[in-house]
């Protein structure tokens, strides 16, 4: 099967995690026949350090995964649970999830880079006050072939994104979480750049924008193809976009344009530590 019916659920996630959840499952239940439901960083909670350590679950005793294993079976689709906040022992971890159509899980991944920034006079985020950076890379094995999987500020890092696509990665998902002075800037060239660097789909789904937030998310969840174009992307607001893609892009596109054949690995390389 080459062709694949993505949704990505861009909602407006509030500081109540029933209604996070409760908002989250009725987006999946309209996601009609999607093969890929995808959900936004930190769904479950608001983007925040202090709420980061009051939400947080544990794996074995979260009722968030326990719901989003359900919903993956009961849909019949893969399921990328955006992330939450994920309680280890004294750690804290922003996780992804990825549950297959039985409702297993099949693959996790923890942040790996932390979002510490300080853009002068406008914005200031330190992830690492409160959460634990990953070590690994994700990827797993799909009834569609392989995918790769990162969050929100993974995506600026060139190096990440090459070594999954050479493990054989077709999509990378990034969910995401944007602000409104880095989304504008950055959040689509990103996307397009990751997408045409590798010759892959690359997929970024947000929380929308909700202004009585102390976050205020981007949006603009987006879906970019091998040829570095935007296929489909939402505004600010709340929103489900279904978009097929068709994974034969990928071959022609790297026919066309050799960039993976044509690099000069006797001159430089991408390597896993």
């Amino acid at each position: 099967m080459t062709k694949v019916k993505l949704a990505l659920c861009q909602m407006n996630v509030v500081d109540n995690k029933q209604l996070n959840l409760e908002k989250a499952g009725s987006m999946i239940s309209d996601s009609a026949d999607a093969d890929f439901i995808i959900l936004p960083e930190m769904f479950n909670c608001p983007y925040s350090n202090d709420k980061f350590i009051e939400y947080a679950e544990d794996e074995h005793e979260s009722p968030t995964l326990n719901m989003m294993s359900k919903l993956a079976e009961d849909n019949d689709a893969y399921i990328l649970a955006g992330s939450i906040p994920e309680r280890k022992l004294d750690k804290i971890y922003n996780t992804s999830y990825l549950f297959d159509k039985k409702g297993q899980i099949i693959a996790k991944h923890r942040k790996t880079h932390l979002f510490d920034i300080d853009v002068k006079g406008r914005i200031t985020f330190k992830e690492s006050d409160v959460l634990t950076a990953g070590d690994e890379f994700t990827l797993a094995e799909t009834e569609f072939g392989k995918i790769g999987i990162g969050i929100c500020y993974d995506v600026r890092f060139v190096e990440f994104a090459r070594i999954m696509a050479e493990k054989g990665a077709q999509i990378l998902f990034y969910p995401g979480a944007f602000n409104i002075t880095t989304g504008p800037a950055h959040w689509e060239l990103l996307f397009r750049s990751r997408a045409l660097d590798n010759q892959v789909f690359c997929v970024g789904v947000a929380p929308a924008l909700n202004m009585n937030a102390s976050y205020h998310s981007y949006g603009h969840s987006i879906v970019t193809n091998p040829w570095g174009e935007v296929v489909s992307q939402a505004s600010e607001k709340e929103d489900l976009i279904i978009h097929e893609i068709d994974l034969n892009e990928i071959k022609k596109v790297r026919q066309e344009i050799p960039i993976l054949k044509n690099k000069r690995d006797d001159l430089y390389e991408v390597i896993e530590k």
